[in-house]
């Protein structure tokens, strides 16, 4: 039973001052952001666990760029486009394809150990590219960039990282974020701020299976929804059909990239049944593929929510193998799979959000002083269906964009006063609550919004997570989420409290992506990309344009 009391004076620690920026989330893009933004700033780097934790340091397969003499800008741009099945706004592929060369080029002058062919960067060819221009470093080439960046951070003076604090709301005032609140060692903080960087990554854990690490909760998107910020195309989920698929197993994503290199897509008698859906086989699109298997295990499979296909290595080169792969080798070691002997179970899991926080190239969203990158941000770059290996290189592109920020730097006489509440919290039956909800929700949006969809059991779904909502709203801890007043700082008295607050300020925000994900979905009455409906199969002239959402408002966009 955590008991409260508000606090008249917060500790002189690092967040009882203003910021001049703030940047939540530590993968790629934001740590990048972190890097790029100019120097005389302070900046804060907020992280709800410690560094290393996000999706890009899981990145196996590498990073997309037109850099072979044989391989240009323009190829990339077609390649890109043509994934994206019409929803990819041009100007926003173009920049990111002309500005790859000098990512790749920072990266390296970091750093950042790229597999080498002799002198030149190596590059390998992924599903649905023209050309060979993945730049990997083994098959941890996210660990490899986050790890270079995470150092560079460290010797800034300038940022200083906020770990283990969870952001709880923006601070909204008159279409303008001034800050955000922060649960950050048993006390709720306002932190004000010239500028806020959403940078928290996706939102897989709102399914059951998923490759997205724990802290992949959604928490850009939920609060820029709430905030007011418009959102883009969240129907939009990308399912990796690849995922190891072994019973107490995580679904540890095995690259795309193994496939590029020759490795066979099988069922249990060991056909090449992906030929059957697609002329290019397990190397067409990974919304074709995914939905490949799942079509394929539905005619043949026993348990088809269960059993698995099939990746066979055998085809390729060994010592290739161990010398490309040594990440996935260990792994299916330790689950007891000899990769060189048998063929590794698989099957597809929620992967990459395409949809999200709608910005420019200049990373802002429809609120003044808010900006989003990464995962939480829709930049137009991937349309219904990103291109693999297209998401680091969007990261980097459009963070160095954030070089040109300039915010008027708040002073503490910015900050609101204190506003006394009292009250007392009795959380242990509403944790019951909260835990039951966030055990039942991945299942029942994989079932309904996963990798087929259909109105019918959309609009079942969509019922029961606003019946969740409505409970969770009305519990007294989510007050200290959803309902603090600038100024309302708050300090816990008991050491439990804060990990209750994580905990429903987490399946808070999967609810709300959930109902945005569920709501978009019945919304666009097509297939494309991503997005399949069962009772919509066929693609629509109709609808090649954008789902916009803001607040309780769904329209569609032109696509530029």
């Amino acid at each position: 039973m955590p008991l409260i009391a508000i606090a008249n004076s917060v500790s002189s620690d690092i967040l009882t001052n203003p910021f001049d920026i703030l940047v939540v989330g530590s993968g790629a893009a934001g740590l990048y952001a972190a890097l790029c933004l100019p120097q005389e700033y302070r900046v804060g780097l907020i992280t709800k666990d410690t560094l290393k934790t996000g999706a890009s340091d899981w990145a196996q397969g590498g990073i997309a760029a037109a850099i072979a003499p044989d391989d240009s800008p323009k190829f990339h741009l077609e390649d890109t486009l043509k994934a994206g099945v019409q929803l990819c706004d041009t100007k926003a592929v173009q920049f990111l394809v002309d500005q790859a060369s000098s990512a790749i080029n920072s990266l390296v002058q970091m750093g950042v150990a790229f597999d080498r062919q002799g002198t030149h960067l190596a590059m390998t060819l992924e599903a649905a590219h023209s050309h060979p221009r993945v730049l990997h470093a083994a098959d941890t080439t996210g660990r490899a960039i986050v790890d270079t960046l995470t150092e560079k951070v460290l010797e800034r003076p300038n940022i200083e990282i906020v770990s283990q604090a969870v952001a709880l709301q923006l601070w909204i005032e008159h279409e303008e974020c001034l800050g955000i609140s922060v649960l950050y060692q048993e006390q709720i903080y306002w932190i004000r701020s010239g500028a806020v960087i959403l940078a928290t990554g996706g939102g897989g854990q709102v399914y059951a299976q998923t490759t997205n690490p724990s802290v992949s909760t959604g928490d850009g998107v939920a609060l820029g929804w709430r905030g007011g910020a418009i959102l883009r195309d969240i129907e939009f989920f990308q399912f990796h059909p690849t995922a190891l698929t072994k019973p107490g197993a995580p679904r540890f994503l095995i690259s795309e990239a193994v496939r590029g290199e020759g490795a066979h897509l099988i069922d249990r008698q060991g056909r090449r049944f992906a030929f059957d859906y697609h002329p290019n086989g397990e190397l067409a699109p990974r919304d074709v593929v995914s939905r490949a298997i799942f079509s394929h295990l539905q005619k043949t499979a026993t348990d088809p929510a269960h059993d698995p296909v099939y990746l066979d290595l055998r085809p390729i080169e060994p010592e290739r193998i161990r010398r490309r792969f040594p990440n996935i080798i260990r792994v299916c070691q330790e689950w007891g799979i000899d990769l060189f002997c048998e063929p590794i179970p698989v099957a597809p899991a929620a992967h990459y959000w395409m949809g999200g926080v709608k910005v420019d190239l200049t990373n802002q969203t429809s609120i003044k002083g808010l900006y989003a990158i990464g995962e939480t941000a829709s930049t137009g770059v991937h349309g219904a269906n990103r291109l693999a290996s297209n998401s680091l290189l969007e990261c980097l592109v459009f963070a160095s964009q954030l070089s040109q920020l300039r915010v008027i730097s708040p002073q503490n006489s910015d900050l609101p006063g204190i506003y006394p509440i009292e009250h007392q919290g009795h959380w242990t039956a509403e944790m019951d609550v909260i835990g039951s909800i966030r055990h039942d929700l991945p299942s029942l949006v994989w079932k309904s919004a996963g990798i087929c969809r259909e109105a019918a059991v959309l609009t079942s779904a969509l019922e029961q997570v606003k019946l969740w909502r409505s409970q969770l709203e009305k519990l007294k801890i989510s007050h200290y989420v959803l309902g603090l007043s600038p100024g309302q700082a708050v300090i816990f008295d008991s050491p439990l409290a804060p990990i209750q607050l994580k905990s429903c300020a987490e399946t808070l925000n999967l609810l709300d992506i959930a109902y945005l994900i569920l709501k978009s979905a019945l919304f666009r009455q097509e297939s494309r990309g991503g997005h399949y409906r069962i009772d919509y199969p066929q693609s629509s002239p109709e609808w090649i344009v954008h789902t916009l959402i803001c607040g309780e408002q769904w329209w569609t966009g032109q696509v530029d």
